[in-house]
């Protein structure tokens, strides 16, 4: 085999954020945007060129470079690779565009090492090993992650998941449409998990009722899914952000967003991801039967809310969580 491609989703964390951190469950989803790799044999020493420049894994001197070194040490088998790869998610953005990007780039690595009498399917060991890699990729970015961004990475879908017992899948009863707005501003997962692992050390009271608060959340949250409830859920969503503000990791850009796309009719909005800029999901009432399941062309939700984003100054895009999706993430084709 001459090269390979691997592909991974984007995601949302519908409620959860940062609680998860801490053992309690979250809720995430994969989402239609992500990233895609391709890995041919190299003749010389390994390397990945993203956004444009060309990052040599060894000497590995900047942090992209570091995690394609770290993600390739975890794969020893493979042999020097010339990796491209790219992404449709906004670094910082809240939407786990580095754990898409190490997802594809593990599986286009394992594809190109398949046998090719195996060339049609990943082994359970394969799957494994590629997300003990997209692991090592992740840990250099945001040091201790919870696994939640890399598991919709790989899998897609919708799932309840806890650092101790990995993702579970939901089946939603209806298909989720949303909103995913941006602030404009990159945010760091590491700083805010650090932020709020400090501000729980000075604060223990207020950790343990965010995270109680949190994890009921999830729970009824994970029941009017399967229930379809999108009203509910969408006043679940709102509690949870109420939750995340008092633990400071709301700014003002992510409160604009949020009471814009409520007043435009979403049903609920939310920071997605670590929060101090990033993205804002706001969910989306369903579409009335029988209309082929498009908001923006139907009922119009999609369309007033960002359309209100953009007076407000902001940009932002549509995507759909299908009801009853099996979770398994995209494959590779060679």
């Amino acid at each position: 085999m001459t090269e390979a491609l691997g592909e991974a989703s984007g995601k949302v964390i519908l409620l959860g954020e940062h609680a998860v951190v801490y053992g309690a469950p979250a809720l995430a989803a994969g989402i239609e945007r992500g990233a895609r790799a391709r890995a041919a044999r190299s003749s010389g020493a390994s390397a990945l060129r993203l956004g444009g420049r060309e990052h040599c894994a060894a000497p590995a001197k900047e942090d992209v470079a570091r995690a394609f070194a770290a993600l390739l040490a975890a794969m020893p088998d493979v042999g020097p690779v010339r990796v491209e790869a790219e992404s449709d998610l906004p670094p910082g953005g809240g939407l786990g565009s580095s754990a898409a990007l190490g997802v594809a780039i593990a599986r286009s690595v394992a594809a190109l090492a398949r046998a090719p009498s195996a060339a049609a399917a990943r082994t359970a060991a394969e799957t494994a090993a590629t997300a003990d890699a997209a692991a090592a990729w992740e840990r250099v970015f945001h040091g201790n992650p919870s696994g939640i961004d890399t598991t919709a990475a790989a899998r897609g879908g919708c799932f309840r998941f806890t650092r101790a017992h990995g993702a579970t899948s939901l089946a939603p009863r209806d298909d989720l449409w949303l909103c995913v707005g941006s602030t404009g501003v990159s945010s760091s997962t590491r700083s805010m998990v650090d932020l709020v692992a400090r501000l729980f050390e000075r604060k223990p009271t207020l950790a343990a009722t965010s995270i109680a608060g949190i994890t009921a959340l999830v729970e009824n949250a994970a029941l009017a899914i399967e229930a379809g409830d999108a009203i509910g859920l969408g006043r679940l969503m709102d509690l949870n952000q109420m939750l995340l503000a008092g633990m400071f990791v709301s700014t003002e850009a992510i409160e604009a967003l949020c009471k814009v796309a409520r007043e435009a009719g979403a049903l609920g909005a939310k920071l997605t991801g670590a929060g101090g800029g990033g993205s804002v999901i706001a969910l989306l009432p369903p579409p009335p039967p029988g209309d082929g399941g498009a908001p923006a062309t139907s009922n119009g939700a999609a369309d007033r809310v960002l359309a209100a984003w953009r007076d407000a100054g902001y940009s932002g895009f549509v995507t759909r969580v299908k009801a009853a999706v099996t979770a398994t993430g995209p494959e590779e084709t060679a």
